[in-house]
């Protein structure tokens, strides 16, 4: 297949990529700089000049594709209303290119605000829906699109995506640690979140590409529940710093924008994707992977 990657050149993104190629399709990837359509060009992808404010080019990458992933996102916190309203915009530029030729397309979620008091399942419908929901209800109305002929698949992603080069939670976390001299956690430590490694999660999205019905709702976890103790202790160890509770109401002093998530919960089974994909994670835990220093060392 020739598959339209957006997001190409980000931490999920780039591990994608290479899953694709080294799989024998070709890629096509939006690069809205010079670097990134660099970076692309030396895989040996093809490269679709645009990005999250060009409607127009999603429409056109997708237009020229078998199948479409897409994983960018502006991650703008400070302008969640317009960053919904940019996302649902390129979602239905893509729709409209694929409506009716049964091609595949894989969209990006998350598992927060899922459920709540036990762990996602693939079953669990988001509750985001319309232009003003999370992410501008995109992964509902993605898998509506099944209605239109598209083969419309979510893949829901653990809140640690992680491996060497991740900027995504885990960094900020230990920058947090740097800058303050102690890894924290938040409250008692016993929020939990699911976990998987990049390159397992690339490998579920080719997979899921290549033989998931539409409407299948993927879950990217490798491992169910890592208590945010756990993971305070394991940054502690590998930057030799004092562990300690942080106080709720400190953790976004404390932390940034990832202490609002590390006092949450965050987990999800993933037992149907890996019966309907046969899909086996085999990438180091997240534990694994602070403690060989994926995170402290260069």
């Amino acid at each position: 297949m020739r598959v339209f990657v957006t997001g190409s050149t980000g931490w999920i993104g780039s591990a994608t990529v290479d899953e694709l190629l080294r799989s024998g399709h070709e890629v096509l990837g939006l690069a809205r700089s010079d670097a990134s359509a660099a970076k692309l060009a030396a895989k040996g992808a093809q490269v679709q000049r645009g990005d999250l404010d060009d409607p127009a080019s999603f429409r056109a990458g997708a237009s020229a594709a078998d199948a479409v992933v897409h994983l960018a996102n502006k991650h703008d916190w400070a302008d969640a209303e317009g960053n919904d309203r940019v996302e649902r915009a390129a979602v239905e530029a893509i729709l409209t290119a694929l409506e009716g030729s049964t091609k595949p397309f894989v969209i990006a979620n998350g598992l927060s605000g899922l459920v709540t008091g036990r762990p996602a399942r693939e079953t669990d419908a988001s509750p985001e829906v319309g232009p003003g929901a999370d992410r501008g209800g995109s992964e509902n109305l993605t898998l509506e699109a099944a209605s239109r002929g598209i083969r419309a698949i979510a893949v829901r992603f653990a809140p640690s995506v992680h491996g060497r080069d991740d900027w995504g939670f885990v960094n900020w976390l230990t920058a947090a640690a740097r800058k303050r001299g102690v890894s924290g956690y938040v409250g008692d430590g016993t929020s939990e979140w699911s976990a998987v490694h990049v390159s397992d999660a690339a490998r579920l999205i080719r997979l899921g590409l290549q033989y998931a019905p539409a409407g299948t709702r993927m879950h990217a976890i490798a491992e169910q529940a890592v208590t945010t103790k756990t993971i305070a202790q394991a940054l502690g160890t590998a930057l030799d710093l004092p562990v300690t509770s942080i106080d709720p109401a400190d953790a976004a002093e404390h932390f940034g924008v990832v202490g609002h998530f590390f006092g949450q919960t965050m987990t999800g089974s993933s037992d149907l994707t890996r019966e309907l994909l046969s899909w086996e994670p085999t990438g180091p835990t997240l534990i694994e992977d602070i403690l060989a220093g994926a995170y402290t060392t260069g």
